[in-house]
């Protein structure tokens, strides 16, 4: 890694939407941004910070962070030292399949997980394993078993089927912003490689600039130009997956250069391109 003292490893399985990392960091800055997976992270030594659903939290060794999928957070380091961290990023499919396999294929509410930080050591040893399983060469069988066990303890031990109470609660009055954000969200998922100028972003939503940005950040907690980098960072990281180049992945996906993907999938993965393609 780029800092003194800094290191990162990354792993995925092959046939599911899984993935693992081990890092010690030190002076890395994590931007805003959020996952389209349920991550989970052990902090193994020294103590992190983040900022998450409006709050700041730390976790220091032995704790659990849980972060629901398009949930935004940041993170640094809150020791001098450091911090050395696993953690694991798990599919809401794969979560989806294990809970139906537990209720004999009965469907139900993804579970959502109202505390970032949790103090649970029975459920910290299920994710380690789990982390073991993803990280070494451990028969699939048993990372199968692992995952079932990870999955199974975090939505008996951390998780509600309902929508947490820290998340803001709307009135009817914010009907209009609502919709303006997701007009705007729907088009940048559709146009997210294009460039997409802010004025035509605003009419697409059917609003001004400034009341699309309000409304925007208020409902996904992102600016639109982060959002539609993090789509961007999203299609490069399946780029990478399937094996295609960091430049090609990053010509790709709509940056403008490598070195400025480079730069923002460090950023925000932790990881640079060409580590996490392997």
């Amino acid at each position: 890694m780029a800092t003194q003292g800094s290191w990162v490893r990354y792993w995925r399985d092959g046939t599911r939407p899984v993935e693992a990392m081990h890092a010690h960091f030190r002076d890395h800055v994590y931007p805003p941004h959020s996952h389209d997976t349920y991550s989970f992270g052990i902090t193994d030594a020294g103590a992190q910070r983040f900022r998450c659903r409006g709050g700041a939290h730390t976790s220091g060794a032995g704790m659990v962070m849980a972060f629901n999928p398009e949930e935004v957070h940041d993170g640094r380091a809150a020791a001098e030292l450091g911090y050395r961290y696993r953690i694991v990023h798990i599919g809401p499919s794969v979560v989806s399949d294990v809970l139906a396999d537990a209720t004999d294929g009965r469907s139900g509410a993804l579970p959502l997980f109202p505390h970032p930080v949790l103090t649970d050591p029975l459920l910290a040893d299920a994710l380690a394993r789990l982390h073991v399983a993803l990280a070494g060469t451990t028969d699939p069988l048993v990372r199968d078993e692992r995952l079932t066990a990870a999955v199974t303890a975090m939505t008996r031990r951390g998780a509600t089927g309902a929508r947490p109470a820290a998340f803001p609660v709307r009135t009817p009055t914010d009907r209009a912003r609502r919709e303006a954000a997701r007009r705007a969200r729907a088009f940048l998922d559709e146009r997210y490689l294009d460039p997409v100028p802010a004025e035509e972003l605003a009419a697409a939503a059917g609003c001004s600039r400034f009341a699309l940005y309000r409304a925007f950040r208020a409902e996904y907690g992102l600016a639109p130009s982060d959002y539609q980098r993090q789509l961007r960072l999203r299609r490069a990281r399946s780029l990478l997956r399937a094996g295609v180049s960091p430049a090609d992945a990053a010509a790709a996906a709509g940056f403008a250069d490598q070195p400025h993907f480079t730069r923002w999938f460090q950023r925000v993965y932790g990881v640079t391109p060409a580590v996490f393609r392997g």
